[in-house]
């Protein structure tokens, strides 16, 4: 494995000496079939955790999540909202699967039914399944809500928390459900982190001691504009109001942690933890109003570009995953993985069947238990409508519009040297594949 061992705080060190005295690293195999529970944020930047490199946010839980699995430098998702949530829940690029129409609050579009979900998949093997949070994914029918695609329950918004007016004008209510009722409208935003934390805190408790084993999707609508958080948590940071709310999604983090550990479930649950894309730097102005500023959004750290683009700080984001006793702990690596990669991992640690269709994902378990050295990742190619760029290995193609350019990521992460006119042949080469790549999922490259 391509990795360095993460640096432990040094608050930490008592802690592991008494886990190595208790034979942490020795620990007998955890039963076959694992929980999983992943926590996705939403628009937050590579730059925005303290394990990241923030330099004045604090999110000890969440770094301890990544220090006691293993974290990643080049996680890759879609570079906004729809296409990671896809990639998420179906293992598939966006342009392969058939929305019939945009999933917004006017859009009539959703995931069809041919689509097999995580939540479907993992029910069908047997897990009990449950979301808090942001779906996106489809409302304008039952049939496209979390509950009839493959979740016994759900709380949250059906997108993003910034449609309604000033900010998108549209009629249709921003609501809070459970199930396919409406709860609440208006929303109190200020609460949505903290409720939906106990959405989780309940499921685990109510699933843990079962006979099956369980599923649980948390997605934040945090720290996507407006940004909200409870008064307990306003001026805690001192990175302002974002900070506060990232430190509020820190304190979620840590309670669902500590339930599953007071449930005696933490041993076998695999937890992943990553964001939908990143930060929302290149806001339209329609967002700057109402009491939104453009400081409200998130760092991509040393990474070029931002949410909605295809440069790498819009696709790729701050991203760990831990099970206690099969994927290796302490280790940063910078190998390739993506989001497609987390359903077929997920489904296959899970003993679930795959569905019979094109799948963009591998698996990586056998990656991060280190029974091979390198991620069987060897390319990612950025869609945004249509096919804007590709890595494959350390070199980035991307055909913007009539710009070729071509990066050296494990040098040039920041993307500042274009190096198209020096390698002609591997810009042929790439573009081809990606050509052919755009036309077997029904999309082309941009135009020149």
């Amino acid at each position: 494995m391509s990795s360095c061992v993460h640096p432990i705080r040094p608050t930490w060190v008592p802690l592991l000496a008494v886990f190595l005295l208790l034979g942490g690293c020795t620990s007998e195999t955890p039963p076959s079939t694992p929980n999983v529970l992943i926590l996705f944020t939403d628009d937050q930047g590579y730059g925005d955790l303290s394990s990241y490199g923030h330099p004045t946010i604090e999110t000890p839980h969440i770094d301890r999540l990544a220090a006691e699995g293993t974290r990643f430098t080049a996680f890759t998702t879609g570079a906004w909202c729809v296409p990671s949530r896809t990639q998420l829940m179906t293992g598939r690029y966006m342009p392969r699967v058939d929305f019939g129409g945009a999933t917004g609050a006017n859009g009539e579009g959703g995931l069809p039914d041919e689509e097999v979900t995580l939540a479907e998949a993992l029910g069908e093997a047997g897990y009990a399944t449950g979301m808090a949070g942001k779906w996106h994914l489809g409302h304008a029918e039952d049939r496209f809500l979390p509950p009839n695609q493959g979740f016994d329950s759900w709380f949250g918004l059906p997108y993003s928390n910034d449609y309604r007016k000033p900010w998108v004008q549209t009629e249709e209510p921003l609501a809070l459900y459970r199930g396919t009722e409406i709860v609440e409208h208006p929303i109190n935003q200020n609460t949505l982190t903290t409720r939906y934390t106990e959405e989780a805190v309940s499921f685990i408790e109510a699933e843990a001691g079962g006979e099956d084993p369980f599923f649980f999707y948390l997605a934040y609508n945090m720290p996507h504009l407006p940004i909200h958080t409870t008064e307990e948590f306003r001026g805690q940071s001192e990175a302002g109001l974002y900070g506060d709310v990232i430190e509020t999604i820190d304190w979620s983090v840590g309670e669902v942690l500590s339930a599953l550990e007071a449930q005696g479930a933490a041993e076998n649950t695999i937890v992943f933890f990553a964001s939908d894309n990143g930060p929302w730097l290149n806001l339209p102005d329609r967002m700057l109003q109402a009491g939104n500023r453009p400081w409200h959004a998130g760092s991509p750290g040393p990474l070029r570009g931002a949410k909605a683009t295809s440069y790498e700080g819009g696709a790729r984001v701050p991203a760990m995953i831990r099970w206690p006793g099969r994927v290796e702990a302490g280790v940063d690596t910078d190998q390739m993985a993506a989001s497609p990669d987390i359903y077929r991992t997920l489904l296959e640690a899970a003993g679930a069947e795959l569905p019979d269709r094109p799948l963009d994902g591998h698996n990586l378990m056998p990656f991060l238990t280190g029974e091979t050295e390198e991620s069987p990742r060897e390319r990612y190619y950025y869609f945004l409508g249509e096919l804007e760029a590709m890595r494959e290995g350390r070199w980035k193609l991307r055909v913007a519009g009539d710009t070729t350019q071509l990066f050296d990521l494990q040098n040039d992460p920041a993307e500042r040297f274009n190096r198209a006119s020096g390698h002609p042949e591997r810009v042929e080469k790439m573009r081809a594949r990606m050509e052919a790549f755009a036309d077997s999922v029904g999309t082309t490259l941009p135009e020149e």
